[in-house]
């Protein structure tokens, strides 16, 4: 201890613990960084490794600029002129902005204002606009059947500015497709891709013209395909849901794919204020080229069907039947003599596939089965006794709304049905046999004093005034006698009932 404190008493040894402290108090208060760390911080900062960062966030993300350019040329806007129809004394003129809304949903009891239309008068339905992609260089064009159904006139504009007046070749009411034609060469036209195989989670694209802002671009992730809608009017569509932006105007536009190809028509949204709340709805592709084909083919879209009444398989009926899981159509009754009765189908088979196409739902069915040409022969996979067996049935032809001839019908005479207010048509040999009815007419809408009376749609008319009726030409006779009251006797379910209408004068 004393030598220690003795060195510290020297000059050289003071003078070098001095220098000492003052390089390790310097070095203490540099920052603690190694050589590898300040190059990589020197690299980070450069614009060079900027441009990296900036490519590789690129790279994660979709560009849907290419596929615009390449396709966005062969999407089209649509306009329609509505036609000219009879209206009720309602108080709204037709240039109301609520009076579309009134004309689908119903319209209350307002008082007439002056200058309102008088009852019956030809006032001419307000128009709009949509969207629609073209499929071949000559100009046949695809969009929804509730564009185009009600126009007069439909006035097709291009992305270049031209214009040209669309011809309606046919639409087709179960599907909401619609194909048009213009008079034009050499157009655009877009790719055409395949809808099976989609997947939950891709990138999807719609060009359209939302409120008329023509060619907008939205983009989304398919949310579910093959999506049943129970409030549609339609069982023989399986949508594809996405969380792309539609809204009024994108009706009858197409959705792509990230390769460019269409994958859907775009056709409704899900929505409780009328405009886009996150959830669309698209008519799968493989659909409307079948409907655009038959129509051009022959004129109208025919359906199969196999003659069966079905129902969902829940759990409780998988543990039943011994099924590993919920899945197929449950078929829970069957047409004397159709195709179901003579391939060997009975009630209580599930039908888990047809022609190799997986029924997971019972909704699936109606869209695979109508999809096949009548005459065609199909393979069912069956769910029976605990086991699987596959048979064969030949489909049938389904008569369908859009092919059927009402009396409302530019051919048919008018008049005598309308004094009751109602619109009638011809059951075929085939409805009469499936629905097990002698009646041959039935009611297809109820309005007026018919509606104030009781008739319903669907009901099956027997007779008039105490007399058969066997044809549209003998009903529209006997009620067009000029009674005060008619009365019909309709069948309704399994019950029979007389309902008199009372008529008023014409």
């Amino acid at each position: 201890m004393d030598r220690i404190w003795y060195m510290t008493q020297q000059p050289m040894f003071r003078r070098t613990l001095a220098a000492v402290l003052v390089l390790f108090v310097f070095t203490a208060c540099q920052p603690k960084t190694s050589t590898a760390s300040n190059a990589g911080t020197v690299a980070d900062a450069s614009p060079q490794g900027a441009a990296a960062v900036t490519n590789e966030l690129r790279s994660r993300l979709p560009n849907f600029a290419a596929l615009v350019q390449q396709q966005g040329s062969a999407v089209v806007n649509i306009t329609t002129k509505g036609k000219k129809v009879k209206t009720r004394a309602s108080g709204l003129s037709p240039d109301d902005p609520l009076f579309d809304f009134f004309r689908r949903f119903g319209m209350p009891n307002l008082p007439p204002s002056r200058e309102s239309p008088e009852e019956g008068d030809a006032q001419r339905v307000p128009g709009g606009e949509a969207s629609g992609f073209i499929v071949s260089a000559d100009g046949y064009v695809l969009t929804n059947a509730h564009v185009v159904d009600a126009a007069a006139e439909v006035i097709v504009r291009m992305i270049d500015r031209r214009e040209f007046t669309a011809k309606v070749i046919g639409i087709d009411k179960p599907t909401d497709v619609a194909v048009l034609k213009i008079d034009a060469k050499d157009l655009p036209v877009v790719n055409i891709g395949v809808p099976a195989r989609l997947r939950p989670g891709e990138w999807v694209v719609a060009i359209g013209s939302p409120f008329g802002f023509e060619n907008s671009v939205t983009a989304g992730i398919v949310s579910a395909t093959a999506r049943f809608l129970p409030g549609s009017d339609s069982n023989y569509v399986n949508f594809i849901q996405t969380d792309v932006a539609i809204n009024p105007g994108n009706s009858g536009g197409p959705l792509f794919n990230l390769e460019g190809e269409v994958i859907g028509i775009n056709s409704q949204i899900y929505s409780r204020s009328g405009g886009y709340m996150g959830i669309s709805f698209a008519i799968p592709i493989d659909v409307a080229i079948n409907v655009k084909d038959q129509i051009l083919e022959k004129g109208k879209v025919s359906r199969g069907k196999i003659g069966v009444s079905i129902q969902e398989v829940n759990a409780q009926f998988a543990e039943t039947f011994g099924l590993d899981r919920p899945r197929g159509a449950l078929v829970s009754g069957i047409v004397p003599n159709g195709p179901a009765a003579k391939g060997g189908i009975r009630a209580g088979d599930i039908i888990l596939s047809a022609n190799g196409q997986k029924v997971e739902r019972s909704a699936d069915l109606p869209a695979i089965i109508g999809m096949l040409r009548p005459g065609a022969q199909a393979t069912l996979e069956l769910w029976r006794d605990r086991a699987t067996i596959s048979l064969k049935v030949r489909i049938a032809e389904l008569e369908t709304e859009s092919s059927k001839k009402s009396v409302e019908d530019s051919s048919a005479p008018t008049g005598s049905a309308d004094r009751l207010g109602l619109l009638v048509r011809e059951l075929s040999a085939a409805e009469r046999r499936e629905m097990q009815t002698s009646g041959f007419i039935v009611i297809e809408r109820a309005a007026g004093a018919a509606r104030e009376a009781g008739i319903q749609t669907g009901d099956i008319v027997l007779g008039v005034n105490g007399r058969p009726v066997q044809s549209l030409k003998e009903f529209r006779a006997m009620v067009g006698r000029g009674q005060t009251t008619v009365a019909l006797l309709v069948q309704r379910e399994d019950a029979q009932i007389f309902v008199p209408i009372r008529v008023g004068s014409e």
